[in-house]
């Protein structure tokens, strides 16, 4: 039995197989030990309705919006996401508040002999343990976001009023499959029998694959992209109904994001649901401080403005350009760590080569080296010094700018994580 937190979570991280943490390893390629698990701890996963989100860039985002909007109307709202930053709390809200650390070493104690027996995964347990805090809080609903995948994934037990997936894109192709039409094959995996589902965003090469899937299913689909628009202007987010002032989540690729919350809040007042403009348009602005939402087009740092963003795959390293070129600024300085199973090469074709790098590495297995990354860098003509931890190679990049230049710290969600005064 556990005494404390620290021990408990040492516990979960040295007996159960963590993804972020050691990569394809810790897969598990069916439900069988969530279904397990969650059968010993009494099926929470039915106690309690919820919306269910994956895809491949924005699911994280997406998550936090609508739980900030249903807080906002009034509603008991869990929010389950991962991987975490700073804490491992942070999984696991509800109105935005981290589960209390006497739960986890609670809810580990009480399933001791289960884990024992099933061995499952690091993730598997924590679905199994937020599920059981949802259930036992009696929320009003619970926004639940895919760790990896969908149709396989740990949290793909629940009956949600809604399923939303998000942009597909190249990530996990070792897991996941090779072309977009596999790995939306398997983020369609969250759509269940009757259940409406929403798209966010309409592309070619997935439209046929969700379409196919819904009519399967007999579930009800909606591009959201198709009748809502949504674009920053400034400090501002404008869709076609309103306006959010002082709208917190800067990076462009929000514009792909928010037709899919918003299409998703609509069902939901088609089922009994009562969330209003105001409520909508309060949510959006307060998601960072309702939430606790971080590392979306972050900023850290000023004069010379240093920005920090989680993006970690091609399609979203290819929207942190993007928004690179909106800023003004001197010069680049980027501040670049990848992990080793990403398709790294893809990634380095595409960054700036007129940019100073500083290549550093996050402090766990998965993480390229800082050296091997720079070398590497090297043969597409990316210059630059290695320096592995990540707030020293912050530190130098902040000492080498003029203030009126530009700083970006990211490649991996990991990197972020390890920012100090995140």
């Amino acid at each position: 039995m556990f005494t404390n937190y620290e021990e408990a979570l040492q516990y979960l991280y040295s007996t159960a197989p963590e993804f972020q943490r050691i990569g394809a390893a810790a897969y598990k390629a069916d439900l069988n030990n969530t279904i397990e698990l969650l059968a010993a701890v009494g099926n929470p996963e039915k106690k309690f309705r919820s919306v269910h989100i994956a895809g491949t860039n924005g699911k994280g985002s997406s998550s936090h919006m609508i739980a900030s909007i249903l807080q906002s109307a009034g509603y008991k709202t869990g929010l389950y996401t991962s991987p975490h930053l700073k804490e491992f709390t942070e999984r696991i809200r509800i109105d935005g508040k981290e589960v209390a650390k006497e739960f986890v070493v609670d809810f580990v104690n009480r399933t001791l002999p289960s884990i024992e027996r099933i061995k499952p995964s690091f993730f598997e347990i924590t679905v199994a343990m937020a599920f059981e805090y949802f259930a036992t809080q009696k929320v009003d609903i619970a926004v639940i976001e895919v760790g990896l995948g969908g149709r396989l994934d740990s949290t793909n037990v629940i009956t949600p009023l809604v399923s939303l997936i998000t942009n597909i894109s190249f990530d996990h192709k070792d897991l996941l499959g090779d072309t977009l039409q596999k790995i939306a094959f398997e983020k369609a995996g969250i759509i269940k029998r009757g259940i409406p589902v929403v798209v966010s965003e309409r592309q070619a090469e997935t439209y046929s694959v969700f379409v196919e899937k819904s009519k399967e299913e007999n579930a009800a689909i909606t591009f959201a992209s198709d009748s809502v628009s949504a674009r920053l202007d400034g400090d501002n987010l404008v869709t076609d109904d309103f306006e959010v002032r002082g709208f917190p989540l800067r990076g462009i690729y929000q514009e792909k994001n928010v037709p899919g919350v918003l299409k998703t809040i609509e069902i939901l007042n088609q089922k009994s649901f009562k969330i209003g403009t105001s409520s909508i348009i309060e949510g959006l602005r307060n998601v960072v401080s309702n939430t606790g939402l971080k590392g979306r087009w972050q900023t850290i740092g000023e004069s010379p403005l240093t920005i920090c963003d989680t993006g970690h795959n091609e399609a979203g390293i290819a929207q942190v350009l993007r928004q690179i070129l909106r800023e003004k600024f001197s010069r680049l300085f980027m501040v670049i760590g990848m992990v080793k199973d990403k398709d790294i090469s893809g990634v380095l074709s595409q960054l700036p080569k007129d940019a100073t790098y500083i290549f550093c590495q996050a402090s766990i297995p998965r993480a390229l080296p800082a050296g091997e990354l720079a070398e590497l860098a090297r043969s597409f003509g990316l210059k630059g010094a290695a320096i592995s931890d990540v707030n020293d190679a912050i530190a130098a990049a902040r000492k080498s700018a003029s203030p009126d230049d530009l700083v970006f710290v990211g490649g991996s969600t990991f990197v972020v994580a390890e920012i100090d005064n995140l």
